[in-house]
């Protein structure tokens, strides 16, 4: 098995609407995504070439990039970005830094399974610079 990884960035605002210190605020972070994938070499020694890892990645990354990422049932929240047409992903689940793994790696998961080679896709979203959640999730079973 060999190991393969690419590391993403994005600037993106949310709020926890549960918390109950300044979280609770609409704040932001700098946000960085470490991607790696394991599996076995193809016939021209890779696993899978960079520029198809980010045909697949960045597109999910700027759907987030410079956006308020807000729940679903935030209502007054979206109804404020609405009307002044700021940019924002409406979300159904705590925007958490483990959720954001996640859903990370449950979106990219299927892309990475049409490469029978890749056994393993692992995603780590790093909130700020020190901390960070963390998911592993087998492909092609």
């Amino acid at each position: 098995m060999i190991k393969v990884g690419k590391e993403y960035h994005w600037e993106m605002s949310h709020r926890l609407s549960f918390h109950k210190g300044l979280c609770w605020n609409i704040h932001g972070h700098s946000y960085k995504m470490i991607l790696e994938l394991e599996g076995e070499l193809d016939e021209n020694g890779m696993l899978l070439d960079f520029y198809e890892i980010d045909k697949i990645v960045l597109p999910l990354i700027k759907e987030y990039d410079h956006s308020l990422i807000v729940e679903t049932n935030d209502t007054k929240i979206i109804e404020f970005l609405k009307e002044n047409n700021f940019r924002h992903k409406t979300i159904n689940y705590t925007s958490t830094s483990e959720n954001l793994a996640i859903n990370f790696c449950e979106q990219l998961k299927p892309e990475f399974s049409k490469y029978k080679n890749i056994k393993i896709i692992r995603v780590r979203v790093y909130e700020t610079f020190d901390a960070y959640a963390e998911v592993t999730a087998k492909c092609n079973e």
